[in-house]
This record gives C-alpha cells, structure tokens and sequence, in this order.
C-alpha cells in the first residue's frame, strides 16, 4: 500500500497530514497547547487542501486516515488537551466526552436514513425527459446531503480552536459550548432529512420508471454513450452538437452522477445509470447505432446489446498512442477524421482491420473560421494550450507544461503587442505534483502581466486564462493567429483555421525523427526544450510571410479528410447507414 501512496503526487501531504494528527494527540496528552494549535491548523489545511482534489477522500482513504479516523483522533486529542490542562469536574468531564461522541452517533445515524431513502428503488437521473407525476419521494435540501453521514462530525472541528481557548482562560467553558452548538446544528441536518424520509417512505425516489418507459414510447434508435468520470465529461461535451445535429431519435446514456451533472447544457434527452446491473435491464432494443466517446470498462454494459452497432468516435485524433488503443477491436466499426487515423491503426498493428474504419472528418470543427494572421481589431494572439502529463510516471515527454511551459509564456508575456491565452488540458496536474506546481506558476505569471486568471470571455486584449468549460477551445481557436501545443488532438483540430502552429519537442529529438514519428507535426514550427526559436517563430507569424502555408494546406486534407462533402454531412450520412 505504502509503495503505491508514494508514487502519488500528493504522498508528501497525507505524510504531513498524518504527522500533524500524531502531533496533536501527543501535544494533547502532555497538555502541550501551542504545538497541538499548530498541528490542528496544518491538518485542518492539509485536509482540506486534498479535499479539494478529485479523489482526495478516496486517496485518503488508501492511507489509513478515513474520515472515521480523522474525527476521532482530533475529537482524542481535544478531550486529552483539556484533561491534562484544565482539568475539568466530573460534569465538564462527561460532556466534554459525550458531547462529540453525541454528534458522531447522530452522522451514523444520518447514514442510515440516506440509505434507507436510497434502497427502496434504483438510482437513476434524466434531463430533458418529463418526470411527471413520477417525480418519487421528496429530496432533502443539498446543503442537508452536503454534510450527512460521515461528514457530519467534521463541524467537530470547531472544537480545536475551543479547546486552545479553554486552555488559555483555564475553563472547560468554551469547549462544553462550542460542542453543544455542532451539536444543535447536527440535530437539525437529522431531523430535516429524517423528515424527507419520514415523507417519502412507500415512494419511488428514481427516475428508472420514468426512463424505462420513456424509452419505450420513444423508441431512440442512435445513442451517445459516456461512462467516464466527471473530470472526463468534456469528452462526451464535444459530441452533443453533432449529435443532435444528425435528427435522430437519439439519446445520452451516462453512468456517473457527477459526470451527469456536468455535462454541457443540450437539448438531447439524458439517461444516467450508475449501477451495471440496473443499466443491462434498461430497455434498450430500438437502438441501431452507439457511438462510445472513451475506452473505459463500464462500455461492456452497451456493448453486450446485440442489435446494436457499436462505434467508437473517441475524443480526438492525435499522435498519441492512445489513438490507436488495442481495445478497439471490441467495436465494429472506428470512425476517424481523415486518412491519418486510417493510417494510424494499419501501422500500429493492433487489430482493427481497415475495412472496420470509416473516415466522417471533425463535425465539431464547423465553426472554426480560417483567415490569416492579426486580424483586424484585436493584438496578435497566441494560444498556448498544452496537452496534460499522461497515465505513467515514464512519459516524461508527454506535456511541455514541466520543462518549457514557464518558458514559453515569460517568452510570449515579454514579446511587445502579443497577447497570451492559456489553456491547459482539463486533467493538468491531476497525476503529477509538478505539472500542478508548473501550472500554477504560469498562471500567477499571467496575472501578474495583468491578465484575467479566470476568464469566462475572450473578449478585449487582456492576456487570458481559459480553464471553464466556457470559452470553448474552439472559441480559443477563433482568437488565435498562432498556436502553441503539444502532440495532442489539439494540433490537429488547429489545422482546420489553416493557421501557424507550433508543436513542442521537449525531448530535443532530432527534427526529421520529430516529423517522421509524429505527422501532424509535418507543417509545425518545432520548439526545443530551451524555447530559443520562440521569438523568431512569432516574428515570422507576425509578418505573415509563412513559408509552411502550403504544408499545411496538404496536411489539413491528410489529418481531417477533404472540405467536402462537409464533415457534418459524412458524420450525419454514417450516422443514417447504421440506423436505416
């Protein structure tokens, strides 16, 4: 276990936070008062810190330190703080120990009534499908659900800064209070969601009926398939447009809640079922076509319908071995952009056969707009929009947001009359430790050019950081006389503006080796780890005497197929062989 929590970026911050929690009980027990105020403060921000990650409980939970753990270890070293210092009267004494162990009870006994409201029908969620008068029992409020069960016993916290106070005016005062107020306040959450229990007991309390029977009636015959996580949902988001594009009865089918709940707004109908079992039982046989976004395990459940033609449409062509992913073979047929990814899969050998592959173009590129360098009204703009830090620890070369990314935006932000949009890839610095750190540099660099760190437009000619869902990148696209990126799919979807591109080599391999293993590289201006090219590519770009102008004109065709028939047309006519 301890060899794979060091591998993690975060393992430096669960040794910290779990240092400061024995910190605390020893400071608690030798009646130490100022190093158990400093230990409860680091680990209320390490804890809250990792928190704030995805998977940060989880992670936590891999080291030993649940929730349970925590709440009592602090709750511990309270009681011991106060035995050892203020010693209190046998009163103080009980409610000083019963008092939190009161609350704790009433955050099992919250757990219990979500899921007791949860078992008495499957969970499932919709958007745009009418719920009628199937809407089940009735909800409890968000901010009730946002701290049961478990979480409850974290306003304990409270009792840290008490039992520091209590030391200091030598009463046991404080702390009886401040432990009577959490627990006031969990008494409230219980009651108000045992009432929502009270009220909905007998009811349904999930939308499975209502999307059963929608399916039914309506008879959906193409389906967008997503059983990623949230942090992936953009992958699903790129296709809703073309989809609902094709006119089609169509459908989205989900299998996470937090993904559901992020997906971009659509007109579509929305069907989310987490658990397997509940999802093989939807009624899903007027289906002809399904297309699957990722290549995740969770595909199995779709994958099983046998009348169904099962598409793999991923998120993006690229260079990137995942392009080419072995699990593949399991579709009947791979849709690509152009005759790069045709290419791709002959070369890789991993099974998929050339007649399974069918070339529709990007229909998400329809509004990526194509004219040349600084156009009129605004500076010119370079997008720097890297890829992110992959799945293993050895590719090393995957991003150049480590070892160039400073680098190339100090560059850009020092070059007069240039303006710098950042865009990093979603999942940035969720494995690596320094692709965070770095990120976080480059964006206090921006801000402290001037720019906005959080923008939700692009409009003016602040330098800009791009991290919401909105802007889009292919708004980014619209704005940019010169990109700036990695060996991704953001490359090739550039190519459509016809536009300069720069891609990173942060392996300093040799420039034909660079362009022979990556060909969406072939019409790139090619940037060394050292970033000493920058300026003279910009000036070039600037002029606007590009001498790669007719290489990428050539490489447009190879990596997204030709301008016509349109790619929504090809995408739209596939989309209607399959589902007759």
């Amino acid at each position: 276990m301890f060899s794979k929590l060091r591998r993690q970026p975060d393992a430096g911050l669960i040794g910290a936070l779990l240092l400061s929690y024995a910190v605390m009980v020893l400071a608690g027990a030798l009646g130490w008062v100022i190093p158990f105020a400093v230990a409860g403060l680091a680990a209320a921000a390490g804890e809250l810190t990792l928190l704030r990650r995805p998977g940060g409980e989880a992670l936590l939970a891999k080291a030993g330190i649940g929730q349970l753990h925590r709440h009592l270890a602090r709750d511990l070293s309270v009681v011991l703080l106060i035995v050892t210092t203020v010693r209190p009267g046998p009163t103080g004494l009980v409610l000083v120990l019963l008092l939190p162990a009161a609350l704790l009870a009433l955050g099992l006994g919250t757990g219990v009534l979500t899921r007791l409201g949860g078992r008495g029908a499957t969970v499932a969620f919709v958007r745009n499908i009418d719920l009628g008068r199937s809407s089940g029992a009735p909800r409890p409020p968000a901010w009730a659900v946002a701290v049961e069960g478990d979480r409850l016993p974290l306003l304990n916290l409270l009792l840290v800064p008490a039992a520091v106070v209590a030391v200091l005016v030598d009463e046991v005062t404080p702390v009886v209070l401040t432990a009577a107020a959490t627990l006031v306040a969990g008494a409230l959450v219980a009651a108000v969601l045992a009432l929502a229990w009270l009220r909905g007991r007998g009811r349904a309390t999930s939308a499975l009926p209502v999307a059963q029977n929608w399916l039914v009636r309506e008879q959906p015959d193409l389906a967008l398939y997503f059983a990623g996580p949230v942090k992936d949902v953009y992958q699903a988001n790129m296709w809703l447009a073309p989809v609902e594009a094709t006119g089609r009865r169509a459908v989205v089918l989900m299998r996470q809640e937090e993904a559901f709940r992020a997906l971009a707004d659509t007109r579509l109908p929305v069907i989310c079922v987490p658990a397997g079992t509940d999802f093989m039982n939807l009624e899903l046989g007027s289906l002809r076509a399904a297309l699957y976004v990722a290549n995740v395990g969770a595909n199995i459940h779709l994958l099983r319908e046998p009348g169904v033609k099962h598409v793999f449409v991923g998120h993006g062509d690229s260079d990137k071995q995942a392009s080419v992913n072995p699990y593949s073979k399991v579709y009947d047929e791979v849709w690509v952009a152009g005759p790069a990814g045709r290419e791709r899969y002959a070369l890789s050998g991993v099974g998929v056969l050339d007649r399974d592959i069918v070339e529709i173009g990007r229909p998400q590129l329809a509004g990526v707009q194509t004219f040349g360098s600084a156009a009129a009204g605004r500076p010119f703009t370079v997008l720097y929009a890297p890829t992110w830090e992959g799945w293993l620890e050895e590719e090393v070369y995957h991003t150049s947001v480590v070892l160039m990314g400073e680098r190339i935006v100090a560059g850009l932000l020092a070059t007069p009359g240039v303006r710098v949009i950042y865009k990093p890839h979603p999942l940035t610095g969720s494995r690596s430790a320094k692709a965070r750190s770095t990120n976080e540099r480059i964006v206090r660099l921006i801000r402290a050019a001037g720019g906005q760190t959080d923008a939700t437009s692009l409009a003016g000619d602040a330098h800009l950081v791009v991290t919401g869902r909105t802007p889009g990148l292919f708004d980014c696209f619209n704005q940019t006389d010169l990109l700036v990126s990695d060996i991704s799919s953001v490359v090739s979807d550039f190519m459509q503006s016809q536009r300069p591109y720069v891609v990173a080599n942060p392996a300093g391999l040799p420039e034909d080796e660079f362009r022979r293993r990556y060909p969406t590289a072939r019409a790139a201006y090619l940037l060394g780890a050292d970033c000493g090219e920058l300026a003279k590519i910009v000036a070039v770009a600037r002029a606007g005497d590009d001498p790669m102008t007719e290489a990428r004109r050539e490489l447009k065709t190879y990596l997204l197929g030709p301008d016509e028939p349109n790619p929504m047309d090809r995408f739209r006519a596939e989309v209607d062989r399959l589902c007759g």
